[in-house]
């Protein structure tokens, strides 16, 4: 009877053991799971215009490259726009560097829950795959109405107005439905971390492949020194 009841006992413990082994199996699968979801970056923006690989909305056919990593609601992005704007086009334009421009999301936060970064980041995708060339337009345009961080940010029927405003319509749908939401996302994540950061900022800009810390910016009018 000891020998019987110690066999049952054995059992019981066996399939307790292979119940352990297979839930341990099940939490593991769905973590590998949800991290897959959360790194998954879902259908990439198609176009000419657009390297699917890495998320750059491409301007020019320069030998030389300038990468630039944007956040619609950063303020300094604007400020760093409204100074080097007009010499980086003058380089794209006189076929000395490709521009890169990488619209991330890092500041979500500061849009009172409505994610106006991620939202606009989308939307750059959006104009950019329905006509390259309004691109910068767009991004240029975007930033004239940059909303205050803290705001809710900008709606989306006032993002598809300013893309409308540089002769990008159709787009309301891609949009509204946030469609490269998860691209923009899977795209921040692979933004550099500038020399000297301990995490990713905006404006991150990339000369050549490396990127350089904001502090080595060269002054206003001499923004061509990056690429002698």
């Amino acid at each position: 009877m000891a020998q019987a009841a110690a066999g049952k006992q054995n059992w019981f413990a066996i399939w307790v053991s292979v119940a352990v082994v297979a839930i341990v199996a099940l939490v593991i699968a769905l973590v590998v799971w949800m991290n897959n979801a959360a790194t998954d970056p879902g259908t990439p923006p198609s176009g000419s215009g657009i390297n699917q690989e890495t998320g750059a909305i491409v301007v020019g056919s320069g030998e030389q490259t300038l990468d630039t990593y944007i956040d619609f609601m950063c303020p300094i992005c604007n400020q760093f726009e409204t100074a080097y704007g007009d010499e980086i086009l003058s380089l794209v334009n006189d076929g000395t560097i490709t521009l890169n421009i990488h619209p991330i999301s890092i500041l979500d936060r500061y849009s009172q829950g409505t994610e106006f970064s991620t939202r606009a980041a989308n939307a750059m995708y959006c104009v950019a795959e329905a006509d390259p060339d309004a691109a910068v337009p767009f991004m240029q345009a975007m930033y004239e109405n940059q909303p205050d961080e803290n705001s809710t940010g900008l709606t989306d029927d006032e993002i598809i107005a300013i893309a409308a405003g540089v002769g990008v319509t159709g787009i309301d749908t891609c949009v509204t439905d946030g469609t490269y939401t998860q691209f923009v996302a899977a795209m921040t994540e692979k933004t550099p971390v500038q020399p000297g950061s301990s995490g990713i900022g905006t404006p991150t800009l990339a000369v050549n492949g490396e990127t350089i810390a904001n502090s080595t910016i060269p002054a206003v009018g001499s923004f061509a020194t990056l690429f002698n």
